[in-house]
Protein backbone atom coordinates (compact mmCIF):
# COMPACT_ATOMS: atom_id res chain seq x y z
CA UNK A 1 0.00 0.00 0.00
CA UNK A 2 2.89 2.49 0.96
CA UNK A 3 4.70 1.90 -2.28
CA UNK A 4 1.55 1.78 -4.22
CA UNK A 5 0.87 5.68 -2.63
CA UNK A 6 4.55 6.54 -2.80
CA UNK A 7 4.46 5.69 -6.95
CA UNK A 8 1.39 7.10 -6.96
CA UNK A 9 2.89 10.72 -5.45
CA UNK A 10 5.80 10.62 -7.42
CA UNK A 11 4.73 11.03 -10.62
CA UNK A 12 3.19 14.75 -9.93
CA UNK A 13 6.02 15.33 -8.87
CA UNK A 14 8.02 14.62 -11.69
CA UNK A 15 5.42 15.99 -14.11
CA UNK A 16 5.50 19.30 -12.38
CA UNK A 17 9.33 19.28 -12.26
CA UNK A 18 9.64 19.11 -15.80
CA UNK A 19 7.27 21.80 -16.61
CA UNK A 20 8.98 24.23 -14.25
CA UNK A 21 12.37 23.50 -16.37
CA UNK A 22 10.77 23.86 -19.61
CA UNK A 23 9.34 27.12 -18.20
CA UNK A 24 12.86 28.36 -16.77
CA UNK A 25 14.62 27.41 -19.76
CA UNK A 26 12.48 29.19 -21.81
CA UNK A 27 12.40 32.53 -19.88
CA UNK A 28 16.18 32.13 -20.02
CA UNK A 29 16.15 32.39 -23.37
CA UNK A 30 13.98 35.11 -23.55
CA UNK A 31 16.10 37.11 -21.27
CA UNK A 32 19.21 36.73 -23.61
CA UNK A 33 17.56 37.25 -26.94
CA UNK A 34 18.53 40.71 -28.63
CA UNK A 35 15.54 43.74 -28.29
CA UNK A 36 12.65 43.04 -30.44
CA UNK A 37 9.62 44.97 -31.27
CA UNK A 38 5.84 44.32 -29.82
CA UNK A 39 5.19 42.18 -32.97
CA UNK A 40 9.03 40.20 -32.74
CA UNK A 41 9.52 41.15 -36.01
CA UNK A 42 12.40 44.10 -35.70
CA UNK A 43 16.01 43.10 -33.54
CA UNK A 44 17.21 46.25 -32.60
CA UNK A 45 21.01 46.87 -32.48
CA UNK A 46 23.62 50.04 -32.31
CA UNK A 47 25.12 50.33 -36.14
CA UNK A 48 27.60 52.46 -34.64
CA UNK A 49 28.99 49.75 -31.68
CA UNK A 50 31.79 48.71 -33.55
CA UNK A 51 33.46 52.27 -34.37
CA UNK A 52 37.12 51.92 -33.26
CA UNK A 53 38.62 54.61 -35.30
CA UNK A 54 41.96 51.81 -36.08
CA UNK A 55 41.55 51.63 -39.55
CA UNK A 56 44.44 52.28 -41.42
CA UNK A 57 43.13 53.44 -44.88
CA UNK A 58 40.12 55.50 -45.85
CA UNK A 59 38.99 57.39 -48.71
CA UNK A 60 36.32 59.61 -49.26
CA UNK A 61 34.24 61.23 -52.46
CA UNK A 62 32.13 64.49 -52.54
CA UNK A 63 30.97 67.22 -54.36
CA UNK A 64 32.77 70.09 -54.12
CA UNK A 65 31.90 74.38 -54.25
CA UNK A 66 35.17 76.33 -54.78
CA UNK A 67 34.84 80.36 -54.74
CA UNK A 68 38.18 81.62 -56.83
CA UNK A 69 39.33 84.81 -58.62
CA UNK A 70 40.33 84.07 -62.49
CA UNK A 71 42.56 87.26 -62.59
CA UNK A 72 44.13 89.70 -60.07
CA UNK A 73 42.11 92.34 -60.18
CA UNK A 74 38.91 91.25 -61.25
CA UNK A 75 35.69 92.60 -58.97
CA UNK A 76 33.57 89.41 -59.59
CA UNK A 77 34.41 86.23 -58.71
CA UNK A 78 34.09 82.82 -59.57
CA UNK A 79 31.61 80.01 -58.02
CA UNK A 80 32.22 76.77 -59.21
CA UNK A 81 31.55 73.28 -58.26
CA UNK A 82 32.82 69.83 -59.03
CA UNK A 83 34.59 66.74 -57.08
CA UNK A 84 36.62 66.13 -53.85
CA UNK A 85 38.69 62.81 -53.98
CA UNK A 86 41.02 62.46 -50.78
CA UNK A 87 42.28 59.38 -49.31
CA UNK A 88 44.29 59.22 -45.99
CA UNK A 89 46.89 56.71 -44.39
CA UNK A 90 47.05 56.53 -40.62
CA UNK A 91 50.29 55.88 -38.75
CA UNK A 92 48.19 55.81 -35.47
CA UNK A 93 44.95 56.96 -33.44
CA UNK A 94 45.61 60.68 -34.25
CA UNK A 95 48.16 60.94 -37.56
CA UNK A 96 47.60 60.01 -40.61
CA UNK A 97 49.02 61.28 -44.41
CA UNK A 98 46.19 62.93 -46.31
CA UNK A 99 46.43 63.66 -50.25
CA UNK A 100 43.24 65.52 -52.06
CA UNK A 101 42.51 65.88 -56.02
CA UNK A 102 40.05 68.62 -56.86
CA UNK A 103 38.24 69.94 -59.87
CA UNK A 104 36.64 73.01 -60.11
CA UNK A 105 35.26 74.33 -62.97
CA UNK A 106 32.37 76.80 -64.06
CA UNK A 107 31.86 80.26 -65.59
CA UNK A 108 33.77 83.66 -64.68
CA UNK A 109 32.96 87.31 -64.78
CA UNK A 110 35.52 89.18 -66.95
CA UNK A 111 36.69 92.99 -67.75
CA UNK A 112 35.05 94.68 -70.20
CA UNK A 113 36.92 93.72 -73.27
CA UNK A 114 34.93 93.86 -77.01
CA UNK A 115 36.89 90.47 -78.23
CA UNK A 116 33.81 88.98 -79.36
CA UNK A 117 33.46 88.70 -83.28
CA UNK A 118 30.95 91.39 -83.50
CA UNK A 119 32.97 93.75 -80.85
CA UNK A 120 30.97 92.93 -77.98
CA UNK A 121 32.22 91.19 -74.92
CA UNK A 122 32.88 87.74 -74.10
CA UNK A 123 30.93 87.44 -70.91
CA UNK A 124 30.95 84.34 -68.67
CA UNK A 125 33.96 82.62 -70.02
CA UNK A 126 34.66 78.39 -68.46
CA UNK A 127 37.29 78.47 -66.29
CA UNK A 128 38.59 75.42 -64.18
CA UNK A 129 40.96 74.78 -61.39
CA UNK A 130 42.59 71.60 -60.65
CA UNK A 131 44.09 71.23 -57.14
CA UNK A 132 46.71 68.12 -55.71
CA UNK A 133 47.95 68.23 -52.21
CA UNK A 134 49.49 65.99 -49.36
CA UNK A 135 50.04 66.93 -45.86
CA UNK A 136 49.20 65.91 -42.16
CA UNK A 137 46.34 64.95 -41.02
CA UNK A 138 45.16 65.01 -37.08
CA UNK A 139 42.30 63.23 -35.62
CA UNK A 140 40.90 65.70 -33.10
CA UNK A 141 37.91 65.15 -30.36
CA UNK A 142 35.87 62.27 -31.45
CA UNK A 143 33.37 59.45 -29.99
CA UNK A 144 31.64 56.89 -31.79
CA UNK A 145 28.91 59.33 -33.56
CA UNK A 146 31.53 61.67 -35.17
CA UNK A 147 34.78 63.53 -35.35
CA UNK A 148 36.50 66.67 -35.91
CA UNK A 149 39.14 66.44 -38.13
CA UNK A 150 41.85 69.04 -39.24
CA UNK A 151 44.71 68.78 -41.99
CA UNK A 152 47.67 71.43 -43.68
CA UNK A 153 48.08 70.62 -47.23
CA UNK A 154 50.61 71.76 -49.76
CA UNK A 155 51.07 71.56 -53.47
CA UNK A 156 50.22 72.33 -56.59
CA UNK A 157 47.14 74.06 -58.65
CA UNK A 158 46.79 74.51 -62.25
CA UNK A 159 44.20 77.20 -63.60
CA UNK A 160 42.63 76.80 -67.53
CA UNK A 161 41.83 80.22 -67.87
CA UNK A 162 42.10 80.94 -71.82
CA UNK A 163 39.61 78.02 -73.17
CA UNK A 164 36.73 80.45 -74.20
CA UNK A 165 38.70 83.80 -74.99
CA UNK A 166 38.74 82.85 -78.93
CA UNK A 167 42.58 83.26 -79.12
CA UNK A 168 42.79 86.89 -77.36
CA UNK A 169 45.35 87.74 -74.56
CA UNK A 170 43.88 86.78 -71.27
CA UNK A 171 44.88 89.97 -70.10
CA UNK A 172 42.19 91.94 -72.41
CA UNK A 173 39.23 90.25 -69.83
CA UNK A 174 41.58 90.45 -66.57
CA UNK A 175 42.20 87.09 -66.49
CA UNK A 176 45.50 85.26 -65.52
CA UNK A 177 46.97 82.91 -68.14
CA UNK A 178 46.40 79.00 -68.27
CA UNK A 179 49.57 78.37 -65.57
CA UNK A 180 50.59 75.83 -62.39
CA UNK A 181 50.96 77.53 -59.32
CA UNK A 182 51.71 76.70 -55.58
CA UNK A 183 48.97 76.02 -53.50
CA UNK A 184 47.70 75.33 -50.18
CA UNK A 185 44.45 73.48 -48.63
CA UNK A 186 43.80 74.44 -45.05
CA UNK A 187 41.06 73.44 -42.94
CA UNK A 188 39.39 69.94 -41.68
CA UNK A 189 36.63 67.20 -41.49
CA UNK A 190 33.66 67.43 -39.75
CA UNK A 191 32.26 63.41 -39.84
CA UNK A 192 29.26 61.93 -38.62
CA UNK A 193 29.61 57.92 -38.30
CA UNK A 194 27.11 55.81 -40.34
CA UNK A 195 28.36 53.08 -39.51
CA UNK A 196 31.51 51.49 -38.74
CA UNK A 197 32.79 51.70 -42.33
CA UNK A 198 30.42 54.58 -43.78
CA UNK A 199 30.59 58.03 -42.61
CA UNK A 200 28.50 61.19 -43.78
CA UNK A 201 31.88 64.17 -44.47
CA UNK A 202 31.63 67.65 -44.61
CA UNK A 203 34.93 69.45 -45.40
CA UNK A 204 35.30 73.14 -45.08
CA UNK A 205 38.21 74.83 -46.13
CA UNK A 206 40.74 77.78 -47.29
CA UNK A 207 42.31 77.51 -50.47
CA UNK A 208 45.47 79.43 -51.20
CA UNK A 209 46.73 79.91 -54.62
CA UNK A 210 49.41 82.29 -56.30
CA UNK A 211 49.18 82.86 -59.87
CA UNK A 212 51.54 84.96 -61.73
CA UNK A 213 50.07 88.25 -63.16
CA UNK A 214 52.92 89.08 -65.39
CA UNK A 215 51.24 86.68 -68.48
CA UNK A 216 54.76 85.54 -69.81
CA UNK A 217 54.94 82.43 -68.41
CA UNK A 218 53.04 78.77 -67.87
CA UNK A 219 54.71 78.32 -63.75
CA UNK A 220 54.00 80.99 -61.34
CA UNK A 221 57.14 82.44 -59.92
CA UNK A 222 58.11 85.25 -57.00
CA UNK A 223 55.49 87.61 -59.03
CA UNK A 224 52.64 85.66 -57.87
CA UNK A 225 49.32 87.51 -56.97
CA UNK A 226 48.12 85.36 -53.86
CA UNK A 227 44.55 84.20 -53.73
CA UNK A 228 42.71 83.21 -50.48
CA UNK A 229 39.16 81.55 -51.18
CA UNK A 230 36.77 79.06 -49.40
CA UNK A 231 35.72 75.81 -50.34
CA UNK A 232 33.18 73.35 -49.18
CA UNK A 233 33.14 69.48 -49.54
CA UNK A 234 29.71 67.44 -48.77
CA UNK A 235 30.28 63.54 -49.27
CA UNK A 236 30.81 60.18 -47.95
CA UNK A 237 33.75 58.54 -46.50
CA UNK A 238 34.50 54.62 -46.25
CA UNK A 239 37.27 52.94 -43.97
CA UNK A 240 38.55 49.72 -44.94
CA UNK A 241 38.44 47.35 -42.56
CA UNK A 242 42.40 46.85 -42.32
CA UNK A 243 43.44 47.80 -39.15
CA UNK A 244 46.47 49.27 -37.58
Amino acid sequence: MVMRLHANFSAPLLALAALAFCAGTRAQAQSTASPTAGNGTYIAGDPLANVRYDDRFDASLGAAYGHIHAGPDLDQGANLGGLDLTGSYWFSKHFALEGSGRVYVGTSGAAVNNDEPDGSNIKGPFVAEYLFAAGPEWLGPHNKHGALIAHALFGGAYGNFQKDLLGHDPSTVGFYNNQIAPAAIVGGHFDLNRSAQWVFRVTPDMLFTRYNANFATTTSSIGGHNNFNFALSVGVEYKFKKKR
